[in-house]
């Protein structure tokens, strides 16, 4: 059995129930829109997200769910979408999880408006419900997501990325989405429990984190992985191998990196070379040391809730986040 499906099995039940209430809440009496969010519903991903909800929800409650969990999965997984399909646009990307984006479809101004009708629908489907609870936890992803996308291209100008800002860029762009999965799947339980709701976000914000970090580590590997080796080298991306061996190494050596990163990211064989000097240089294995770290924060944090089989499925996550090879 795959990790993925074993993750699944003990809310398998509440994720089929959700696929049929999250189409309904994407459909719409235009007919282009209904055959556009057709396509979307039919190239889903893994569905990482509700699953976090659906998990959350049944390990805090004891087993069980209502309504608001099926809407606040449906709610983040539209702002999720909305999210992907402006990002190809932003990001001029024809393919999508090997199928083409929208924009390469329907073009750009289709694909944006199609991403603000899905963000309409979210927002609609917690206020309609008075799930005003639920929505403040939803928008504030957003505003986070949108913060750290624009703060990542304000500091890949100048290449001057400390440790820090990293962490704040990750902790926005990544993390603020698991974050909000797995308080609203607290929320829509448990909305009067603040610090069970609190430490839930906690939890989801670490293992975004180290997610992301091994999305970094990606760009580094040879693997048949889903993007490119080399990809944010090329991107003029500040991953967390680079900024490690940029802190770390000779003047010489920065100068010599920030040149390649800034004026030589499309030659071949010099991001292949800094790819070996970040190697050679520890940066992959500082990276994964942090990201390890960001694993056992996790796993303590939901240590104190008692054995189900939600929680050993919460932690097949933890694990297969930092596992993967795609």
């Amino acid at each position: 059995m795959k990790i993925t499906e074993k993750i699944k099995e003990p809310i398998a039940f509440e994720m089929e129930l959700f696929e049929k209430k999250f189409q309904l809440a994407m459909s719409s009496k235009v007919a282009l829109l209904n055959r556009i969010t057709h396509y979307i519903v039919n190239r889903k991903g893994k569905q990482m997200r509700p699953m976090f909800v659906f998990l959350t929800a049944k390990m805090i409650s004891g087993g069980t769910v209502n309504d608001r969990t099926y809407r606040g999965a449906s709610v983040i997984e539209l702002i999720h979408t909305a999210t992907l399909v402006h990002d190809d646009v932003v990001d001029d990307s024809n393919k999508r999880r090997g199928f083409f984006s929208l924009n390469a479809l329907w073009k750009n101004k289709i694909a944006v408006l199609v991403g603000d009708y899905l963000l309409s629908k979210g927002l609609l489907l917690s206020i309609d419900n008075n799930d005003f609870d639920l929505l403040k936890i939803i928008s504030v992803a957003v505003r986070e997501m949108s913060e750290g996308e624009l703060l990542q291209i304000e500091k890949a100008r100048r290449l001057d990325i400390t440790e820090e800002v990293y962490y704040e860029i990750i902790r926005q762009k990544t993390a603020t989405l698991i974050a909000a999965c797995c308080s609203l799947g607290a929320c829509a339980v448990a909305p009067d429990d603040k610090e069970v709701i609190e430490r839930m976000r906690k939890f989801g914000e670490l293992i975004g984190m180290a997610f992301q970090i091994k999305d970094d580590l990606f760009d580094y590997t040879e693997d048949a992985i889903g993007k490119p080796t080399g990809i944010d080298i090329k991107e003029q991306k500040m991953t967390l191998p680079l900024i490690y061996t940029l802190n770390t190494c000779t003047l010489k050596e920065k100068n010599w990196l920030i040149n390649s990163v800034k004026n030589h990211n499309k030659d071949k064989k010099r991001v292949k070379e800094v790819i070996s000097f970040v190697k050679n240089h520890g940066g992959l294995i500082y990276a994964e040391q942090k990201m390890l770290e960001y694993q056992q924060e996790a796993l303590n944090i939901i240590q104190k809730f008692p054995s189900s089989p939600y929680k050993e499925s919460l932690k097949l996550m933890i694990n297969y986040v930092i596992e993967r090879n795609i």
